[in-house]
Order: C-alpha cells, then structure tokens, then sequence
C-alpha cells in the first residue's frame, strides 16, 4: 500500500510553514513542504530538521501550470495519489504600495483565485479515497462585504458553478481596470474580494467532490490574525496558532459527517454569509 502524503503550498514561511510543523508531529505519511524558490524551501526544511522534524521539499509555483503538473505527475508516480492538499500560497499588497490599482487587482486574483484554482483542478484528478482539502481563506473575504444584491443572494444559495465564479473574477478586475468596481457593489479591498471568491469556490468544490462518494472533504477556513510578513507581523497571533484550525481541517477523521464545505475558523464553523 502506497504511502501517505500531504501537501502544503507556499510554505517556507509564515503560516504554511506552521501548517508543515504540526503535520510532521500528527499526519501518519509524508509532509511536503512546497515553495516557488529552491534555496528558501530548502533553507525551511532544514529549519524543521533541526527542530527534529523530517519534511520533505518539492519546488512549486502555483503560477507556473508545469510546475503544478510537474509536482503532480511526482505524486502520482511516487504515492499513487495525494491525502491531504492544504491551499496556503497566496499574497496581498501593503497599504503604501504604489502599484495601480488595476495591477493589484489583477495580480492579487491571478495568485489568490485563479492560481489556486488551477492547482485544484490539477491535482483532484490524483486524490485518494479519504482525502483532505484546506483551501485557506479569511474573514476579509465574508460575503457581509459584497453589496451587489444579485451576485450576494446566488453566491449565498451556492448557486454559481466554477465556470461563472471565474467569470465573476475576470470581470471584476475588468470592472477596476474601468474604475466601475466600487459602484457595481464590490468589495473596496481586491485581497477581500479574491477571498471572497475562494471561499465561494471552496462550497461549489466540497459538493463536487462529495459527489464522488469517496469520503472527500474540502472546508475552506480563517487562520485568525497572524503575525507574518503579510501582516506586517501586526497579528495576535503565531504561526503555530494561525496553523491549528488549517490542520485540525487536514486530518479530519474518515467519513466525517462536519465539517463539509464549510467556513471553519477556531476549529468551528462560521456563517460565511451573514
């Protein structure tokens, strides 16, 4: 029986780096730790070595569709599959940025949604029976910040299917390449509303994969406020704080009944839709 195998992306540092430490302690296989830069994941990994920790590294860059295609072909070679898949890898632009607007919006959905999609897309075709999948979110994203009536109400009925959320996301950064974004009811952050979407992929997603009927479990979660590079380290939080609820999600038990496609911060579920 091929070993098992869990898979963290963007995870040299910060959160994603919490997630691969506490999966070397708990996950029954192999964690891997994934970055874009091969000295800097190295460099993480003997950081945990050190620690008495034995991950393993693959290059990855989820913007890179053979990268992905690359780790995923490893996998599949070398563990017949993948068992836990937690979507980390993301970025958003500090405040005194100077970017354009339309460049952060573009750049910040291309990464947050687009990216993370693609991965997903790639590697569900390699998942195991009893699966976990961690598509990590935020509160930033809550539907509360959409105020485009229409769009709120059918994202809240999970009524759109992945093809029309991809829509919704290439017209937004359309709408702010334009300047109409904040009048046709969105969100004034592009990182919120990159989120926002995310987690309205992650619903369409837990229900495509339950209905293979192989006790796959994808949750989308809210690691709380971290002190990381992201945060300008201004978060209440650890790293090893801000990974529990994101692994207590990758080792749910098998055929669990809750949480399914769920917005899950503190370990417990959230009403993403008030």
């Amino acid at each position: 029986m091929a070993r098992r195998v869990a898979v963290v992306t963007g995870s040299n540092k910060g959160i994603g780096l919490g997630v691969v430490r506490g999966l070397c302690k708990q996950f029954d296989g192999d964690v891997y730790l994934t970055a874009r830069d091969e000295k800097r994941g190295t460099d993480a990994v003997a950081e945990l070595q050190r620690e008495g920790l034995s991950p393993k590294f693959h290059l990855l860059d989820i913007s890179d569709h053979a990268s992905i295609e690359r780790l995923r072909d490893f996998l599949k070679q070398q563990y017949g599959g993948l068992d836990v898949l937690v979507n980390n890898a993301g970025i958003a632009y500090k405040n005194s940025s100077t970017a354009s607007a339309a460049e952060q919006a573009e750049n910040t959905m291309a990464v947050n949604f687009f990216a993370n999609l693609n991965v997903c897309k790639t590697m569900f075709d390699i998942l195991k029976p009893h699966a976990r999948v961690v598509n990590v979110s935020s509160v930033a994203g809550l539907l509360q910040r959409l105020s485009n009536p229409e769009m709120k109400k059918k994202i809240a009925s999970n009524e759109y299917n992945i093809p029309q959320l991809e829509q919704i996301a290439k017209q937004y950064v359309e709408d702010v390449k334009a300047g109409v974004h904040a009048e046709k009811g969105y969100p004034k952050s592009h990182y919120s509303m990159t989120k926002l979407l995310l987690t309205a992929l992650s619903r369409v997603q837990a229900r495509e994969l339950q209905n293979r009927n192989q006790d796959i479990v994808l949750n989308a979660c809210c690691p709380g406020y971290v002190s990381t590079d992201m945060s300008s380290h201004g978060g209440t939080k650890t790293i090893d704080e801000g990974a529990d609820t994101l692994i207590y999600l990758a080792l749910l038990p098998p055929n669990v009944n809750s949480p399914i496609g769920e917005f899950v911060e503190n370990r417990k579920i959230s009403d993403w839709t008030a």
